[in-house]
């Protein structure tokens, strides 16, 4: 795949969920409150942190 074809999925995406949200995301039972945006805020750092690690932890076993 080339980096021209990658990026214009993540932004194919990126367009897709945007348009989820802005428009779906009324209907979802999510009330306004200081945890729930708490969570929404830090959730996709936290998903990001732990991929990396793994991805860090299976490289370091793989290498030995």
């Amino acid at each position: 795949m080339n980096q021209t074809g990658f990026i214009f999925k993540i932004l194919l995406l990126s367009a897709v969920i945007s348009v989820l949200i802005k428009y779906g995301g009324a209907y979802l039972p999510i009330l306004p409150t200081a945890t729930n945006a708490l969570v929404i805020v830090l959730l996709p750092s936290i998903v990001m942190a732990i991929a990396l690690y793994r991805r860090y932890y299976q490289q370091l076993h793989h290498s030995e």
